[in-house]
């Protein structure tokens, strides 16, 4: 009777088994070009979910303002410029108003952006690295393109190229036209520090006295006076300073020592600015609107 009792029983459990599903283990997902991993092979970060990229993807990106579009919703471009370089850039002691041919180019660069100008006093020591730090948007004002500063910021197509070129008593320019002849013992060279003029005199004056001045407004009124000789510049500075200073002649311009281009410094990483100041010079040159603003000055 038990024995019966207990083949009942088995009998009805197995009927239980066999009516149950058999659960098999779920497979990874898988894509077109990816097969399920085998027994051995081991999972990737993306199977497992630690994949960076694919953590990346899921994650909004954001990407810095460029100044195409800062400056009009801040309604100000920023300038950087020395004030000391006319016919680019002068700054009025008096008054401390600004006028120039890029302070002209800049009014309209502004305008163009719906924006004012506000213009940032700066050195030439200082020029790039003031922009470089974020106290501007733009350096303008007979800024020469070197080397060293594309290191630090880049530079918009050309307005105009340049080079240097001496100035001096109109009395000596035949004394001194050559480098030969400037480096010369008992000669005075005299330099504004800190920008381009300086590292050319220094590169190539070895005999002759350097004599550095630190106020670029008023170093012609030095060689005027007789404490200096000559003063080594770029050749559209020498053409204004000698139709502003009679005493004062610029020595073959057209034929400088150097070949230099000016052009407007704008941060290194903002490539949506630097094409947009790029397309504006492009149209300013073309149009006839840069040379205007030159010929207005140097008429003077």
């Amino acid at each position: 009777m038990r024995r019966a009792a207990a083949l009942a029983a088995l009998t009805c459990a197995l009927a239980l088994t066999a009516a149950a599903p058999t659960a098999a283990p779920a497979a990874p997902p898988t894509g077109p070009d990816r097969q399920p991993a085998g027994p051995d092979q081991q999972p990737t970060r993306a199977d497992t979910g630690t994949d960076p990229a694919s953590r990346s993807d899921s994650r909004p990106t954001s990407r810095p303002v460029s100044l195409l579009d800062a400056v009009p919703r801040r309604g100000v471009l920023r300038v950087c410029t020395t004030g000391d370089y006319r016919p680019f850039t002068h700054r009025d002691p008096a008054s401390g108003a600004y006028s120039g041919v890029d302070i002209s180019m800049a009014r309209d660069l502004a305008e163009s952006l719906d924006a004012k100008p506000r213009y940032v006093a700066t050195t030439w020591a200082k020029l790039v690295g003031d922009l470089a730090a974020g106290r501007c948007d733009i350096a303008m004002g007979g800024v020469s393109v070197t080397l060293p500063r594309a290191r630090e910021a880049a530079f918009s197509e050309p307005t105009r190229t340049d080079g240097k070129a001496p100035i001096v008593r109109c009395a000596d320019q035949d004394k001194y036209r050559t480098l030969e002849q400037i480096d010369r013992p008992g000669v005075t060279v005299i330099v504004n520090p800190g920008g381009t003029n300086e590292q050319f005199t220094r590169s190539v004056i070895k005999r002759a006295t350097i004599k550095p001045h630190p106020d670029n407004t008023t170093v012609f009124d030095e060689i005027i006076a007789g404490r200096a000789d000559v003063m080594m510049t770029d050749a559209s500075e020498t053409r204004y300073q000698s139709k502003i200073h009679p005493e004062l002649c610029a020595v073959h311009p057209d034929r400088p020592f150097t070949f230099s281009e000016k052009a407007y410094a704008v941060p290194r990483a903002d490539l949506q600015f630097k094409e947009y100041v790029d397309q504006w010079v492009h149209l300013a040159k073309r149009d006839g609107t840069y040379k205007k603003y030159e010929d207005a000055w140097m008429a003077k």
